[in-house]
């Protein structure tokens, strides 16, 4: 049983390995291709420090031990060497010098808002992206088409993402074609990647969200000219509008959903998503934004707090399974708010107002 170990330990590891992908090191896309020279790149440079050190810490010791028979070469006045002192120090030096310069040659190159215009590789397909609780939604505002878990996108021709999030943070990571960028409420980013030739790549998010995070996965169809098309008509011979009150249906949490079509999507629906305006009756976040760089509502504004609110309609527990907030408690009188910020609000001082007018509130 000694004897088969090893041998089983091996076996065993090997079938651990069995279901990892290797798309990193076996890019499908150009972007990807970039991004594993340079990773080859760096290992090789760090490399040129790493094996002579594995090599020296087995040298060293085996050949400098206490019980060797020949130690004539031993000096115990050896203080310094010039020469030992340019290889440790010069080596590393130049070894970060060539990083540097290929880290910032690869960084320029690949800046993910960078279009890709410079491969000529033909007109670029648009794709807003959104990230759900626990879904991606894909829009094609050129096409009118959407899809849900299902990317779909012509081969040999750039694809330009725009990205936002209808509530936390995640990441759209295609590992084959490319690196991944953040979707974040309230903001769109931006990522390029294109698909050198045809087939399936997987898709998921890389930013743990919640408790339906293992399951927001997609495939990621690289088409022929000809299929794309054919999808894109299957879309819009089969799928349902995507309007504001679908998108609102859609956006309620749910994990493992189903792949899902959409044959029309409604005109600016991203827009609202990008400014967390969707409902009816919400501010848009660029409206609100100008409104607080023009003094912001005051005290009057306490009434309107709920066309304000975007995260409480969206709270959910552990599990997932969306939660009901009590309502803040809010008065739209102009003078109860006054008492109120004055009670709740340390170091303010009430006092009379310009020409004995209305009170003004100074900070002490």
């Amino acid at each position: 049983m000694i004897y088969l170990r090893k041998p089983l330990l091996a076996a065993g590891c090997a079938l651990a390995l069995s279901g990892c992908r290797y798309d990193v090191l076996s890019p499908q896309g150009w972007v990807g291709g970039q991004e594993r020279n340079l990773l080859i790149i760096s290992t090789l440079l760090m490399l040129i420090v790493i094996l002579p050190v594995l090599f020296m810490a087995v040298y060293f010791p085996l050949r400098y031990r206490a019980d060797r028979s020949d130690t004539s070469d031993y000096d115990p006045s050896f203080e310094h060497s010039n020469k030992l002192e340019a290889v440790v120090w010069g080596v590393p030096v130049l070894i970060v010098a060539a990083l540097g310069w290929y880290t910032y040659v690869y960084t320029h190159r690949l800046d993910p808002y960078r279009p890709l215009d410079h491969l000529e590789a033909g007109a670029p397909v648009e794709v807003q992206a959104v990230s759900l609780d626990w879904k991606w939604l894909f829009i094609y505002p050129e096409l009118g088409v959407a899809s849900v878990n299902e990317l779909a996108i012509p081969a040999g021709r750039p694809v330009n993402f725009s990205l936002t999030s209808s509530t936390v943070m995640n990441t759209l990571s295609i590992p084959a074609l490319g690196g991944m960028v953040y979707s974040m409420a309230g903001m769109e980013t931006k990522l390029h990647l294109i698909a050198d030739s045809e087939g399936t790549f997987q898709g998921r998010s890389a930013h743990y969200s919640g408790p339906g995070f293992s399951d927001m996965v997609f495939e990621t169809k690289a088409l022929g000219e000809d299929d794309f098309e054919a999808w894109v008509a299957g879309l819009r011979e089969t799928g349902t509008p995507l309007d504001r009150d679908s998108y609102l249906a859609l956006e309620k949490p749910s994990i493992d959903a189903p792949v899902s079509y959409f044959a029309s999507v409604e005109d600016g629906l991203f827009d609202r998503i990008v400014n967390l305006c969707v409902e009816t009756g919400k501010v848009c976040m660029k409206d609100m934004m100008m409104s607080d760089s023009m003094g912001g509502g005051g005290l009057e504004g306490i009434g309107d707090a709920a066309a304000y609110s975007h995260d409480r309609a969206r709270a959910i527990d552990g599990f997932g399974a969306p939660i009901t907030l009590p309502e803040p408690a809010a008065t739209s009188h102009h003078e109860s708010a006054r008492e109120e910020a004055l009670l709740t609000l340390p170091g303010l001082i009430c006092g009379p107002g310009v020409d004995g007018q209305e009170d003004s509130i100074h900070v002490n």
